[in-house]
């Protein structure tokens, strides 16, 4: 209960931001496009490249986050394949291959971890959340681009996210030891707050769009069906092979892959359709609906894994 309490104070102000920007683009016609540029070119890589600056790298330290890079991958492809074959060729497909390949670490793995298990714990779940980002900004955005554009544009389009560059310069910053200086740490985490503050205003500002008669619930059934129960049955595969046969990884790993289960869809999923207007409305609607299960999920596998 304690848990929960924790997280459901820290979601609150986020709703009251949706709903403000809910109301910015009802009254004051703000520009979508604009804002999802701004997060995707600018806000996301200075906080990615602040995550790994603030990670520590080694080779243990790795293979669970490359492990889950894999897994986001897997699961995309599964799910293009899925919506292809069961609903036919539309940019439903990308955008949904996309949404089930993230998580929303941000707002709730990384708390959970770091309130149940501190920091030893923290530092590798930052690190994994590094390569859930770099899903996101290579084999997801290469996904989602791929419905309007050409193979070729597609992949340009992903050499040209500044993400990737940034995890790129924090490589050889750490393989040379290299720091930076308080101002420029200070400066960096200042980038947090708009962070924050723009992800929750694309998803309002959408939400003001978006009627009624036009949620997909097939959409949004098949992304809880990822996120809510393919992902737990796979994770609680990779832990059973890993407990019984290859004794990789210690068992406070276990925990920290278990509680998985509770994310709920990125909200970079808006800015994502939003940047390549592939089914914005729909991402918006599935992106909060799955924010809202899982405030309520949460306890539910607290008290199982307990």
């Amino acid at each position: 209960m304690d848990v929960f309490m924790n997280l459901f104070r820290k979601l609150i102000p986020l709703y009251i931001l949706i709903l403000i920007w809910y109301l910015s683009a009802k009254y004051l016609n703000a520009q979508k496009k604009t804002i999802a540029s701004l997060l995707i070119y600018v806000i996301t890589p200075v906080i990615v490249f602040y995550w790994t600056y603030i990670a520590t790298l080694d080779a243990a330290n790795l293979t669970l986050p490359l492990m889950f890079f894999i897994l986001c991958s897997l699961m995309a492809l599964i799910f293009l394949f899925i919506w292809n074959k069961v609903y036919g060729d539309d940019s439903t497909k990308n955008i949904l291959a996309f949404a089930s390949g993230t998580w929303n670490t941000g707002y709730f793995w990384l708390p959970v971890i770091l309130m149940l298990y501190g920091e030893q714990a923290f530092s590798i779940a930052v690190l994994s959340a590094l390569w859930f980002t770099l899903f996101e900004n290579t084999v997801g955005f290469f996904m989602t681009a791929k419905w309007s554009h050409s193979l070729q544009e597609s992949f340009w389009k992903v050499i040209k996210l500044p993400t990737i560059y940034a995890f790129i310069i924090w490589l050889m910053l750490n393989y040379f030891q290299i720091g930076l200086s308080d101002l420029i740490v200070n400066t960096i985490q200042q980038f947090k707050w708009a962070y924050t503050l723009l992800w929750m205003m694309i998803i309002g500002m959408w939400l003001y769009w978006v009627s009624l008669k036009t949620i997909d619930y097939k959409f949004i059934g098949i992304t809880f069906l990822a996120k809510f129960a393919i992902r737990p049955i796979l994770i609680l595969w990779l832990v059973y092979l890993d407990s019984n046969y290859v004794h990789f990884f210690d068992s406070w790993m276990y925990e920290v892959m278990l509680l998985l289960w509770v994310v709920p869809l990125a909200a970079n999923t808006v800015a994502v359709a939003t940047e390549l207007d592939v089914q914005p409305a729909k991402a918006s609607i599935a992106v909060l609906l799955s924010t809202l299960f899982a405030l309520f999920f949460i306890p539910l596998v607290m008290s199982f894994l307990s």
